[in-house]
């Protein structure tokens, strides 16, 4: 039976801790699933909704972009994906009574817990200059303010468009169409805090920023490395594609600084073997200390490079440019080195390079662990020349496998969500429309929150997210975002962003991916693209939350309307009628997606091209896969101090917390609470079960502190440290990115312990 929300915030300032099971999923995965989905959605509804998760006449789940295989189980979901259904298929309602009984400064004291357990938002809601809480507003009326500002703007750089991952594609490319008629490249998007590594890197040197294997050639490897990545909590379904892989013959080595339960052994609950006993899947885990990816890498391509007949000499003639000065470079590493910077013996490294050597067809999988440092874009630049040294891009079985989080982030880019689009993109979306796009590049996340403060943007407008609590140096960035003129977001749920507000705020209510979609043209779909480049149909079959909620192409539609007036011809109406006019003009201008609704009919949907894994073609600078030759960089820690990456507990997915918990880490009641080696914890006098402040160093002297945070004894790599996020992007600095890329080097930062100012938990 569906529950009502929590009246009052939890206490969370005494986290239990047990011993972290050795395996992932199961009975318990399946147990807890059933019982989330029931507390928010009742029995009838969690059946009704579950089972069409990931159908292909169903919707695409919400939560993390792993792909489907051609043939589906029943129940093709996991159970972060039913949590994620859940949240958005409840049953409970935030209405404008809610905003009436609750001020913003009663909601900025809640936890985001709290928040999102509220329930789905009913109506439009205004906060006007001055006002203390949120009331209901038209939609006209709604538009009419943003296009007020938004007018009224110097500039329209001065504006910025943010788009999280789960906004579909037809939206995606109806918001970038809009930024840049009204004329602004300011596009800032999650993908800036999570895989821009990945795409610059991939970018330079294969030539297209994306992954080049498909969920078939997880199968067909005989080894899998998977990098700075945790599947059991992100990606859970991603355990039975590395399963199957095992079950033909392929090993798998894990490189995280954590043990992770599910790359130890996967209960699969789809079988009477998985729910008994299960499948080992690490043949080999390193351990490895953060940040030390790129020299382990770099060793093993010297150790390559001396292994005679080890190098597919034949390919890096005929495919490849770079090689000698990448072979200079690699040649330098040295085992010293190497074992300082990673942490990991010798015997391990050359445990995994007999593994290397011995498979033909070699995939790296990486995530959040590689590219969330100030060297990520290099380290992830180094993993490619360890695929090309042996040939293993473009051929079945081999290649890099960066595992998208959201959704539908890398769909997202591909519309156009960029703050520095290709010319070529451009010029077809002018030619298509009959405007001038800005050619200036504009901001990204970090930029964008830099501009907030400076006083250089004025109007915040999200489309999905929480901006506030996914990003870095929360006490800067909520400042910043405080001085904006207006703060507009799309959102199905209350977050922390919802609290943050510029001098006027306003949350639009949308429909979810469970919502049917019915518009003046019929019943619409719209699409995703997943992380190995396939686009599909998602299609909700859930009575709205409420008739006051706007579709995201309706909202970015009549907001265009309201904006650009007349002096648009482009068919705002049109696209608001009839995802399919969207459709027929993204064909027009993205490469691949040519035909696109006749092709999207198809049940399962078509893959785009990506010409180094169809073709071997490399469309970079050079025509070719670029090696490349940069100096190896890991974190220096000084003396006292430990390095700490932020992370996820298994209940939440990215910043909405499903519940206090992380099962697979032993942790039960609380996320205030940071892991740290027992032999550090001697070292630095850290009892397990006392509680401290974490308290960030940078170079700009700033003190950044975490309150009231419980240590907990945990099996880290050694001069390591683990907490949950949101509560530690406090101690994030926004100027602390990753070269090129930009990204918050969220997985380096340095921190001192001290005693605590407070024993509270809340985040």
């Amino acid at each position: 039976m569906a529950t009502k929300p929590p009246t009052g915030d939890p206490v969370q300032d005494a986290p239990q801790v047990e011993a972290a099971p050795h395996a992932a999923a199961g009975l318990p995965a399946v147990a807890h699933s059933l019982r989330i989905a029931t507390r928010q959605m009742g029995v009838r509804r969690t059946a009704r909704t579950l089972l069409k998760v990931n159908q292909k006449d169903g919707f695409d789940c919400p939560g993390c972009a792993w792909p489907e295989g051609d043939e589906r189980h029943t129940a093709e979901f996991c159970e972060n994906g039913a949590k994620a259904v859940a949240e958005e298929a409840t049953l409970r309602r935030v209405t404008p009574g809610f905003f009436a009984a609750h001020p913003v400064a009663d909601l900025a004291e809640r936890s985001g817990y709290w928040l999102g357990q509220q329930g789905r938002i009913t109506h439009p809601v205004y906060l006007p200059e001055g006002a203390d809480r949120y009331e209901a507003v038209t939609w006209e009326r709604a538009f009419a303010i943003i296009a007020e500002e938004l007018t009224a703007l110097g500039s329209p750089d001065e504006a910025l468009f943010y788009t999280s991952g789960r906004t579909s594609n037809e939206a995606a490319f109806l918001l970038q169409l809009f930024a840049r008629e009204f004329g602004t490249n300011n596009l800032p998007d999650c993908s800036n805090m999570c895989h821009e590594s990945s795409g610059s890197a991939l970018t330079e040197t294969i030539g297209v920023g994306k992954g080049s294997v498909s969920l078939e050639d997880l199968h067909q490897a005989d080894l899998i490395i998977v990098a700075g990545q945790n599947p059991g909590t992100n990606h859970p379904r991603m355990l039975s594609a590395l399963e199957k892989a095992k079950q033909s013959g392929a090993k798998i080595i894990s490189v995280n600084p954590l043990p992770e339960p599910g790359m130890e052994r996967f209960k699969n609950p789809q079988t009477p073997h998985g729910l008994l006993k299960g499948t080992p899947l690490n043949d080999l885990f390193l351990q490895i200390r953060i940040g030390g990816d790129q020299a382990l890498f770099r060793l093993l391509n010297k150790l390559i490079l001396a292994t005679e007949g080890a190098v597919d000499t034949a390919f890096v003639a005929d495919h490849t440019h770079g090689y000698a000065e990448f072979a200079e470079a690699a040649e330098a590493a040295d085992w010293d080195g190497t074992l300082r910077a990673t942490g990991l013996t010798r015997a391990e490294i050359e445990q995994a390079l007999a593994l290397v050597l011995a498979s033909e067809r070699t995939i790296v999988c990486w995530a959040m662990g590689l590219t969330q440092h100030k060297h990520s874009v290099p380290t992830i630049r180094e993993v490619v020349n360890f695929l090309l040294l042996r040939g293993n891009i473009g051929r079945p079985g081999a290649g890099v496998c960066p595992v998208r989080g959201h959704s539908n982030v890398q769909g997202d880019r591909t519309m156009g969500i960029f703050e520095r689009p290709a010319p070529a993109f451009l010029d077809a979306l002018d030619q298509e429309f009959g405007i001038t796009s800005p050619r200036h590049h504009g901001m990204d996340v970090v930029r964008s929150i830099q501009a907030l403060r400076d006083g250089e943007a004025k109007v915040f407008f999200a489309m999905g997210g929480n901006f506030v609590a996914a990003t870095p140096d929360t006490a800067v960035t909520e400042a910043a975002m405080r001085r904006a003129r207006l703060t507009v977001h799309v959102s199905t749920k209350l977050n922390r962003s919802h609290a943050v507000t510029g001098t006027r705020a306003l949350i639009l209510p949308t429909l979810g991916r469970t919502d049917k979609d019915v518009q003046a043209g019929g019943r619409q779909f719209v699409t995703v693209e997943d992380s190995m480049g396939m686009v599909h149909a998602s299609r909700g079959n859930l009575t709205p939350a409420s008739p006051h909620l706007l579709s995201e192409p309706a909202i970015v539609a009549r907001l265009a309307r309201a904006v650009l007036g007349a002096r648009s011809r482009t068919d705002w109406e049109g696209f608001e009628r009839d995802y399919a006019a969207i459709r027929d003009r993204i064909s027009h201008v993205v490469p691949g997606f040519e035909d696109f609704n006749t092709r999207i009919a198809r049940p399962g949907g078509f893959t785009l091209p990506h010409a180094p894994r169809d073709e071997r073609r490399f469309p970079t600078a050079t025509g070719r896969a670029n090696f490349t030759a940069a100096p190896v960089e890991y974190p220096e820690l000084p003396d006292g101090r430990l390095l700490l990456q932020t992370l996820r507990s298994h209940d939440q997915y990215n910043t909405t917390i499903y519940g206090l918990d992380d099962r697979y880490r032993g942790i039960k009641g609380g996320r205030r609470i940071v892991m740290v080696n027992p032999e550090d914890a001697a070292a630095l006098g850290l009892t397990d079960g006392a509680y401290t402040d974490l308290v960030g160093e940078w170079k700009d002297g700033v003190e950044r502190r975490a309150e009231g945070f419980r240590i907990v004894h945990y099996s880290t790599a050694r001069g390591c440290a683990a907490a949950y996020y949101p509560e530690t992007n406090v101690l994030v600095p926004l100027d602390s990115t990753a070269d090129t890329s930009n990204t918050p080097a969220s997985k380096s930062v340095v921190i001192r312990f001290e005693e605590p100012r407070s024993t509270s938990g809340s985040d």
